[in-house]
């Protein structure tokens, strides 16, 4: 049985690593301003109306950034409230000098403007406060000797004391002079509650709160939980996201939005919330584990997942055969996305080749061909960059090389086809998939040129195949048929013995005939493109022939398997060398999920190495054969209709058992040696 992913300790003390905050005496709010500056606070509030922007005729004093500090406003040392202290900067803003010029245009002055230079700036400090069910607004009168009123980034400040509000509310601050000279500052803020500060001993709605603690430290989350020991408390998980919501919650979540809340069970009692995975790692690779593309015809998309993430997403073209997709920015750009809302795609029609690519900052998180379920498979078309200006016209062809124009001397696929591939855009054999103003996106097929084109040098090759076939046969007497079905091992590196017990039944397999594909003969390939990206275009390769999937289990992917489907919430770690069959994983590991494995995947393990109860459960859904007893069956399965007859396949049994036994041999550890990997009982490893 798994083991849960948190613990409940009670326990009594003082919660560590809170801040005290300043206390201030009495219940009346006071105000004062920075050296050089006079102001004054009303006595009684006034009526919240910032009124329109109105030009100022001559230089004004406006405030220019706002600033919070949390103080208690105490009446007894036990008896404080939570209080908001505001700072309000101050600027001169315009010239004496647009005065004066109005004053020589006729306008008749009164004494006490004929040396307005000479005159201190005066202003009327509006500073509106909001918390629900609170709303305040205050009126400070602030005066600037003509010296320091100056233009610049400040001449003072203000300070007021303060406003009281609740615990955890949410408090929203304006400020704008009357007359109001520009727009209104303003500034929201969300108070702490008893958890985020020192207010145990102050506040008496917190004297009798559970206090929390969260630990993510180990493999396991602790949530400690401080109350005296008569007291009866309230906890519960939740998921912090707006809207109504159906959740149901087992213990191997574990993701950003997870948020736990404690109370005491009294009423009207101040609870404690806190999100403590919003930034572990193990938490985010879960989130992206778990969000998913999904198609929304005719033209929509949507990513869900259980938490709001920031991802962006564009389109790619993914070309049969693997490799890399190809992205298609230009024209179309990476656009900003939200979860679990409906997108919209900038196309006239969907196309099997068409891809999502899903990242969050500059790292590729998903990719999907949305298409390729209800289009079918991928085709061999090439994609058209047509880029338009009021004078020009002009196509590109998108190859792994770049966009080759059209037409073009170039040596690439697209280019010697070049004439013929703007001849289909013009007579309407190309199919469009995005156009503005600017230029416009086409798929055209090319399984016609490359018949038309290279018919006889696809004769000349089957005929000279045909003759060495031949050849083979009265060689070696052997009627084995041409080719043979693809097949794709995937393994776990454990080490080097284990390593060459793998290429040993690789080399086994090959004359069967098998097409065999794995790592160990394709690292050139692998360090170009990435595990990934490699072992995504192998997958989709032998699925598409009709191909099979090997599985071959060991200790160490039995391992990996177990941290893939988070048992015991086990954290994600880099293991160097397995990170190649993780990168199988994310590949292999959908098709499990959603049922569609049976019939393309197979699963081995070696006698002596591995038990077949110690697979997990996901993976046993497909046939899990243990080598080389049970080869003859595994072989079968291998080559499907292709099977010899039963004569025939016990030679070719001898054959790989003659390959296979030395290799398993030597990797068989000796007696009382540890495993280093720990897999649980009926794996050979207690």
């Amino acid at each position: 049985m798994p083991v849960p992913w948190f613990l409940l300790s009670l326990a009594l003390g003082r919660s560590p690593g809170v801040l005290s905050l300043e206390r201030l005496v009495g219940p009346r709010d006071t105000a004062r301003c920075s050296p050089g500056l006079s102001c004054h606070l009303w006595d009684r509030d006034v009526l919240c109306l910032p009124g329109s922007v109105q030009p100022a005729q001559g230089p004004v004093l406006v405030p220019t950034r706002l600033q919070t500090e949390l103080v208690l406003r105490c009446r007894r040392r036990t008896d404080c409230d939570l209080c908001v202290r505001v700072t309000i900067h101050l600027a001169v803003h315009g010239h004496w000098g647009e005065l004066a010029e109005e004053g020589q245009a006729g306008a008749t002055a009164g004494p006490g403007l004929e040396k307005p230079q000479n005159a201190p700036l005066q202003a009327h400090v509006v500073l509106s406060f909001q918390a629900y069910p609170t709303a305040r607004c205050v009126l400070l009168e602030v005066q600037v000797p003509a010296a320091l009123a100056q233009p610049g980034p400040s001449v003072g400040s203000l300070v007021f004391d303060c406003f009281e509000a609740a615990l955890g509310a949410e408090v929203r601050i304006w400020s704008y002079t009357q007359p109001r000279y520009q727009k209104e500052l303003n500034l929201t803020q969300v108070l702490p509650d008893c958890q985020g500060l020192e207010l145990q001993d102050s506040i008496q709605s917190c004297w009798a709160l559970p206090w929390l603690n969260v630990s993510t430290e180990s493999d396991h989350v602790r949530l400690l939980v401080e109350v005296s020991e008569e007291q009866r408390f309230g906890l519960s998980l939740y998921w912090s996201q707006t809207g109504p919501q159906t959740v149901i919650l087992n213990h191997t979540d574990l993701l950003p939005c997870l948020c736990v809340q404690v109370w005491p069970l009294e009423p009207d009692s101040v609870r404690t919330s806190t999100c403590p995975f919003r930034e572990d790692p193990r938490a985010l690779w879960n989130l992206w584990r778990a969000a998913q593309p999904r198609l929304l015809p005719p033209d929509g998309w949507r990513l869900d997942a259980p938490c709001s993430l920031a991802a962006q997403a564009t389109l790619c073209w993914q070309a049969p055969g693997g490799g890399l997709c190809l992205p298609l920015v230009p024209p179309l750009s990476w656009e900003n996305i939200t979860v679990n809302e409906a997108q919209k795609f900038p196309l006239l029609k969907g196309h099997p080749n068409l891809c999502v690519q899903v990242r969050s900052g500059e790292k590729l998180q998903l990719q999907e061909c949305l298409w390729a379920d209800s289009l079918g498979p991928l085709k061999d078309d090439v994609l058209l960059v047509e880029t338009r200006d009021p004078h020009n016209r002009s196509l590109c062809a998108l190859e792994p090389a770049g966009c080759t124009p059209l037409p073009s001397r170039a040596a690439t696929r697209a280019a010697r086809v070049g004439e013929h591939l703007l001849e289909d855009v013009e007579s309407g054999q190309c199919l469009q998939l995005w156009d503005d103003d600017l230029g416009a996106l086409w798929a055209c097929p090319m399984d016609k040129y490359i018949h038309r084109h290279w018919a006889l040098v696809w004769l000349g090759c089957l005929l000279l195949a045909a003759a060495l076939f031949l050849l083979l046969l009265l060689l070696h007497k052997d009627p084995v048929k041409a080719g043979g079905r693809r097949a794709l091992l995937l393994y776990s590196p454990d080490d080097a013995g284990f390593e060459h017990l793998v290429g040993a039944l690789a080399s086994a397999l090959c004359p069967l005939p098998l097409r065999v594909a794995v790592d160990l003969w394709s690292r050139r390939e692998l360090s170009a493109q990435g595990p990934l990206a490699w072992f995504h275009a192998q997958r989709r390769r032998t699925l598409q022939e009709g191909g099979v999937v090997v599985l071959l289990f060991s200790p160490g992917a039995v391992a990996l398997c177990h941290e893939w489907l988070q048992d015991g919430a086990a954290q994600p770690a880099t293991h160097g060398p397995q990170d190649a069959f993780a990168a199988s994983l994310s590949c292999v590991l959908p098709d499990f999920l959603q049922g569609r494995a049976p019939g393309r995947y197979l699963g081995a393990c070696f006698e002596g190495l591995l038990q077949p109860d110690a697979v997990p459960a996901l993976f046993r859904t497909v046939p899990v054969y243990s080598l080389p007893s049970q080869l003859p069956d595994f072989l079968g399965a291998l080559q499907g209709p292709r099977a010899p007859h039963s004569g025939r396949l016990a030679d070719r049994v001898r054959q790989v058992t003659q390959t296979l036994q030395p290799a398993l041999d030597n990797c068989i550890q000796p007696p009382g040696r540890g495993a280093g990997w720990d897999l649980g009982p009926g794996t050979g490893f207690e």
